[in-house]
């Protein structure tokens, strides 16, 4: 599965969200989306709304994917941005 393809379905659920997919063998993914939609839920909510855009092809097209999932205030505290 092309990285390209996890993250157009990933951006379909979290319109403004930045997404970025990468991949070594087009199997095993790592995936950081910083989204609103995150403010409030813990970790395992927010992986759970990211798997959710994957539907089926968790554990199938897609063998691994590692998630980070932040909220914009927290990707700005991590970047190091103001």
């Amino acid at each position: 599965m092309d990285p390209a393809e996890i993250r157009r379905l990933i951006e379909a659920k979290f319109s403004d969200a930045i997404v970025e997919v990468m991949s070594e063998d087009n199997t095993h993914f790592e995936a950081l989306v910083v989204a609103a939609e995150f403010a409030d839920k813990r970790p395992l909510a927010r992986h759970q709304l990211v798997y959710g855009c994957l539907g089926a092809l968790v554990g199938n097209e897609i063998h691994a994917l590692s998630i980070t999932a932040l909220t914009p205030d927290e990707w700005r505290e991590r970047s190091g941005a103001t």
